[in-house]
């Protein structure tokens, strides 16, 4: 088995944070009652309605590409089109399961710096009403974007109002969203809900936890069949105690601030040494946990040797670094060491 190196590939390497692990240990004794009916998910639901809103309604679900696909089959039919970044995890990293299992085609749109606005938006809304052409319904976003970069409230509010003038709705992909919420100082609700945010996939995989995603709704009119949804897409879980543990822990003592804060200030601290290298550009700006930049070509493999990262586009030399809850700064000294090294500083 290849042994995977420290280094900055993807919050996703990261382990679980302890007390997420201890609050899945406390959990396992006895039997309760499968599928979510236990007074942990009772509990669980509690507390993300108590960040969300009384008014969310709550489906827990085993990981985001599951969240993500489910929250747009809820709101679709196969006719339907979803529009989104180019950039996006509903494009270029779900294998095609958004397609598969709604049927809809996914439209594309360019992004700058990972976030769309509605001018970029409305050049695909055309055709309203037209039987040759599919019917845009779901415009969806992700907070933080897949480049590390967080949309304003205001931006979120503006793209939400044009979606429902054009009779579509917001899906948010919030992979890293407790990212977002530490960067823009607000909360959980005002960063969605109260912005006009129809469904959110959330997830706290990335921030210490494990298995721990869910969906969300804020619009109440996209939830009845839901159940069903969930069940016939293979994310409804028997021992669903262990998942809810894992938002009890997260979010009962703000565990997920604290452990969003720590990645976010690692990004930025990396950043800030990366800016000391002339030969390096940072191409994106640093407002989550993610760090893009252009480093000499000759020296990526010789890097990569001691330190893990990913090539986010080869052609121009562009790495991404990504920070997680369990980033230590030694992690950090270690890598610009490194880096002063090979390129003879």
């Amino acid at each position: 088995m290849k042994k995977v190196k420290r280094g900055f590939a993807s919050d996703n390497n990261s382990g679980v944070h302890p007390e997420v692990m201890q609050a899945i240990q406390s959990v396992n004794k006895g039997h309760v009652i499968g599928y979510g009916d236990d007074e942990y998910t009772d509990r669980a639901v509690t507390l993300v309605k108590k960040h969300f809103g009384k008014e969310a309604q709550v489906f827990f679900v085993f990981n985001g590409t599951g969240a993500n696909v489910l929250s747009c089959q809820a709101a679709t039919r196969p006719f339907n089109s979803i529009i989104c970044a180019e950039t996006s995890h509903l494009h270029e990293d779900e294998c095609g399961a958004p397609e598969k299992f709604t049927g809809c085609k996914v439209l594309t749109v360019p992004s700058r710096h990972g976030k769309i606005s509605v001018p970029s938006i409305e050049k695909l809304v055309y055709g309203i009403g037209f039987e040759h052409h599919s019917q845009p319904r779901i415009i969806s976003i992700t907070q933080a974007t897949e480049l590390g970069t967080v949309y304003s409230l205001s931006e979120i509010r503006v793209i939400a109002d044009y979606a429902h003038e054009n009779n579509m709705i917001l899906h948010m992909d919030g992979a890293r969203l407790s990212n977002a919420v530490v960067h823009l100082d607000s909360t959980f609700r005002l960063s969605t809900a109260d912005q006009g945010v129809d469904i959110l996939s959330f997830g706290l995989t990335k921030n210490g936890g494990m298995l721990c995603e869910a969906v969300i709704f804020f619009n109440p009119d996209l939830v009845p069949n839901f159940k069903y949804i969930r069940k016939q897409g293979m994310q409804l879980g028997s021992k669903m105690r262990f998942i809810s543990a894992q938002f009890i822990a997260l979010l009962q003592n703000d565990l997920w601030k604290r452990n969003a804060y720590h990645a976010n200030s690692m990004a930025r601290l990396l950043a800030e040494r990366l800016a000391e290298f002339p030969q390096i550009k940072i191409t994106h700006k640093v407002e989550a946990n993610g760090v893009f930049v252009i480093v000499p070509p000759a020296i990526v493999s010789l890097l990569r040797e001691k330190f893990f990262f990913y090539y986010w586009n080869e052609n121009i030399s562009e790495i991404r670094l990504m920070t997680s809850f369990d980033t230590a700064e030694d992690d950090i000294t270690g890598f610009i060491a490194e880096l002063r090294s090979l390129l003879g500083q």
